[in-house]
Parts: C-alpha cells; structure tokens; sequence
C-alpha cells in the first residue's frame, strides 16, 4: 500500500516510475484524553510520524522523486527546514538519484543526521528561514543549479513543485475513506502552506469525483513568530512576507510562498486562521506523548494547539468532529525532547536496590 494507489488523481507518472517506501496509509486515531478533556467528543488525529522517513514529506518526496524518474533527471536540488530533506535524501537514495540541499540555518541536527545518514550533500545558508531576503536569494540560486541538464528543483510547495505536492493531497483521500460520518474541520501547520493548500485541493478532489457532497473545514495553523498566512486569512487579508522569531523548527518559513492560494483555497471551506505561541506548541507537544502516546516534534503539535484554542474561544461546537495532522516524529528534534524532559531523570541504581528506588 502506498499514495499510487490514487495514481490518476496525482498524476501521469509512468508505472514502472511509481517509487514507493511504503509512504501513506497513516493511522486514524480517535483521541483518549485530551478531546475529553476538552469537552471534544470527536477529536482524532491523523499521525503521519508513521511515513518511513518519519513525516507527511515522504507523500511529497514519492511523487516528486517518481515525476524526476519518468524526466530521466538525475540530480535533485531542493530547499528544506529538514523534514522535506529526509523524506527527499530517502527518495533519492531509492532511485539512485544525486541529492543536494540547502537547509535553514536553524535547522535540528537530527534532521541533518538523517539526510546525511541517506547519503545527500547538504549546507546550511545563514539567514535562510528567518530572513525574507535572504531566502528569496536561496530560492533564486536554487533555480540556477536546478537549470542544469538532469537537474530538477524540489521544494515542498506548489509555487515550485505541484508535481510533487499532488503526492500529499493523498492525505485527504485517506480521511475520505477512514473518517466515518461527517468530517467538519481538518486544523493543519503551516509555514510556506503547501500543506494546508494540499489538504483543501484533496478534498476539492474528493466532491470534484463524486465521493463526498461535503467537504470539511480547512483550517491553517501558524506560530505568532511566522504569520505569514493565518492572520490574513483569518482578517481577509492577502499572505505577507515576515521577520521570523518562531523557534518552532519546520514552520520557520518567512515568505509567502503558498499563502495566498492558501487564503483564496480555504476561505470558501468555512475554514480561517489561527496562531499560537511557541510555548503552547510545545505543552501540547508534551500532553500528546504523555496523555495520548503520541511522540511528535513541535510542529506535529501545531495543528492541535490552533484546534484547542479555538474550542476554547467558542469557534466550534464540542460536538463537530475535528482532525489535527501530527505531521513529524519527536525523533525529528531533540532539542524539544530535552526540553520536555528537563525534569525528568534517568538514576541509576543497584539491583538489589530496584524495588526500594520506586516504593
């Protein structure tokens, strides 16, 4: 099983060209603790920590990596915050295809670790994710080398890879089949707003085929540190370039990008804004792994974080089913897992001391 079980709806890529690690298919899970606590009998959240790179990217990486193979193109140039370079440094050792990115200055090293670990060729550019300018520079060299005979550009967004960003739009179709009943909102982190915008053309798909009447509410959910998207959404204004101050690694993304057709996309969905504080983010990261056994990274909390607090401000009604995407494995960034942990101990003891060290 994999996102090419929906081949026709992302696109013409040759079969033999289909590569797969086994991407997609991510669990449904119906909330234990927090939604009740909350007084949200339907909350669920869609854990795609479980893609074979630890991310919703490899949905993006599969169809991206699969168009580079039916082009016969075999260097890979992309930009990353570090979880579109994993899933893309996977890919690319699959299908045997050289793999060069740059990454934000802020990037965790475990995300480095990991595309290195895949073998890609990697550097980090300062400014890059904080500063506008700077990363319209990164993104104007990147055009340069992907220009290059048997190169292709590779970042997560449709503004340059809509080819790779029809791969993730499978998340939908999969809450189209798991999700029983009524579907009302989808809450969904956001940096550039590739995401968000795939979650909503998904589910266009969906009613566009005749699989569902109605679709639900796509909501975006951004740190207050990188309002690019979500305040304009929420106030009817256009997406803006901003000075990021969000320590949350993966949604540090200061230009527009994909933010306006984000806006225009889920406007008509019933579907707003919403922004949350660093320090939010990371208490429902911790809630998750401790109330509901779910270890995400600090941008999986976001979406549910944005969800909270609009239940809270009276935005929905407890009984309408909500989904939260917990977009990344806690293995992602262990600076916020040292955090999380920061009073925790590991003692060690003598055997014969166990018993007495938990009385």
């Amino acid at each position: 099983m994999s996102i090419w079980r929906w081949a026709d709806w992302i696109g013409p890529v040759e079969e033999s060209a289909r590569i797969t690690l086994g991407e997609g298919n991510t669990p449904l899970v119906h909330s234990r603790s927090i939604g009740p606590a909350a007084g949200l009998e339907k909350l669920f959240f869609k854990i795609e920590t479980s893609n074979p790179s630890g991310s919703y990217k490899d949905r993006f990486a599969a169809a991206a990596i699969a168009n580079m193979i039916t082009g016969r193109q075999t260097t890979c140039v992309a930009t990353s915050s570090g979880n579109t370079g994993a899933a893309l440094a996977a890919y690319c050792a699959a299908a045997k295809i050289r793999c060069r990115i740059a990454v934000v200055e802020t990037a965790p090293d475990a995300k480095l670790q990991q595309m290195l670990a895949y073998g890609a060729e990697i550097v980090r550019v300062k400014g890059f994710g904080t500063d506008a300018a700077v990363t319209d520079t990164v993104f104007e060299q990147l055009r340069k080398l992907a220009s290059r005979a048997g190169s292709a550009l590779q970042i997560s967004a449709y503004a340059y890879s809509p080819l790779g960003m029809a791969g993730v739009e499978s998340i939908s179709f999969e809450l189209g089949e798991q999700h029983v009943g009524r579907l009302h909102h989808v809450f969904c982190p956001a940096g550039g707003g590739g995401l968000t915008l795939a979650v909503a053309r998904g589910f266009a798909k969906l009613r566009e085929n005749g699989h569902s009447d109605q679709g639900p509410a796509i909501h975006c959910v951004q740190p207050e540190g990188n309002d690019t998207i979500a305040g304009a959404l929420r106030a009817g204004d256009k997406a803006r370039n901003v000075e990021c101050t969000s320590m949350i690694s993966g949604l540090q993304v200061a230009t527009v990008i994909d933010g306006n057709e984000v806006i225009r996309e889920c406007r008509p969905t019933g579907g707003t804004g919403h922004l949350v504080t660093d320090q939010a983010v990371w208490v429902v990261q911790k809630r998750l792994a401790r109330e509901e056994g779910i270890f995400c990274e600090p941008a999986g909390a976001v979406a549910l974080a944005g969800a909270l607090k609009a239940h809270a401000n009276g935005e929905f009604a407890s009984s309408e089913s909500v989904v939260c995407l917990i977009t990344g494995s806690g293995f992602k960034d262990s600076t916020s897992i040292h955090r999380m942990n920061s009073e925790s101990s590991v003692p060690i003891v003598a055997a014969d001391e166990l018993c007495e060290s938990w009385t």
